[in-house]
């Protein structure tokens, strides 16, 4: 352990700018830490502040445009990859979607303090048409203020921090096991965390073929868009379909004949969005409401250069 702390003393600015690029990349190391060890050393003259903030911003910006280009040039696409690679649960594009309609580009100055919002934010915005100049703008400050904060904490408890480095010295590799294990069990939570959100919204999902199926027998389901206003900016709605927004039944959709299957459509990853409001209309006594597998990315597949009448997706 004492190598890793000479390790910090020597390349400290380095390991700060590769833990840094690799978080906002979207792995699931965290990074806030190292900068609060960086803010004690320097105090001690162990290291230059100005430099470990300077290489930390560098890293975000550079995550952050990437993720930005990705987003302006793939769209919907990337902010799906970013939830598969991220431990976080599936819900986060729909939130951020959200979060981000709220308060537009300026969620970035607080994106990265908000877990699953740092790493969906840059390409939302690039999605999302935000114009370059704005984007690094917000980046920036955003950029600022979260690795300030992480250097400025460490700074002003440094003689805490400093005594804790000298206890994990003198443990020897014993202190490695132990960080290595607390990152082990951090990654073991958020995995943890994810599989049980699947959990919660597990339900019987209707596929493509099911639903030309019932078409066929003359069921007529209605379908209901469960995207958030967002990702409807982003993708036309199925024509016919019913937009569900927010938490609560619209009029239009409480009104409807209960005993008419429903199919739920969303186009977050693993269907979530669909299965939760799918969930919430069985409670409400619509039965046979189902979501869509595959969601709106399923039905354009199959229905790219078809379209259902509109009184037989959304007539009551």
């Amino acid at each position: 352990m004492a190598n890793l702390i000479l390790l910090l003393q020597q390349y400290g600015v380095l390991i700060v700018f590769g833990i840094v690029l690799i978080e906002q990349i979207g792995m699931p190391i965290p990074a806030f830490p190292i900068l609060i060890v960086a803010g004690a050393m320097s105090v001690d003259g162990d290291a230059s502040w100005f430099s470990v903030l300077a290489v930390a911003m560098l890293a975000c910006l550079i995550s952050d445009s990437f993720w930005f280009r990705a987003g302006r040039f793939y769209g919907k696409r990337i902010l799906k990859l970013l939830c598969k690679i991220s431990l976080s649960p599936d819900y986060c594009v729909s939130q951020t979607e959200d979060n981000f309609k709220r308060w537009g580009p300026k969620a970035l100055i607080v994106a990265k303090f908000i877990p699953g919002f740092n790493v969906i934010a840059p390409p939302l915005a690039g999605a999302l048409g935000t114009r370059r100049g704005t984007f690094l703008c917000f980046s920036i400050m955003g950029s600022l203020l979260w690795a300030g904060t992480g250097i400025a904490i460490g700074a002003f408890f440094h003689t805490s921090v400093d005594k804790l480095l000298d206890i994990l010295s003198t443990m020897g590799t014993t202190a490695l096991v132990v960080l290595l294990v607390l990152l082990g069990l951090f990654v073991a939570f958020k995995y943890v965390e994810r599989k049980r959100f699947r959990q919660s919204v597990e339900i019987e999902r209707i596929t493509i073929d099911d639903f030309k199926h019932l078409m066929e027998q003359g069921h007529e389901p209605i379908l209901v868009d469960a995207r958030s206003a967002t990702a409807q900016m982003l993708d036309p709605a199925v024509p016919g379909a019913l937009l569900f927004n927010g938490g609560e039944l619209s009029a239009e959709i409480s009104g409807l004949d209960k005993s008419r299957p429903i199919i739920v459509y969303c186009s977050c990853p693993n269907d979530v969005t669909a299965a939760h409001v799918a969930k919430s209309l069985i409670g409400q006594g619509f039965h046979r409401a189902r979501p869509l597998h595959g969601g709106l990315e399923a039905w354009n597949a199959a229905f790219r250069s078809e379209s259902l009448p509109q009184d037989k997706t959304a007539s009551a």
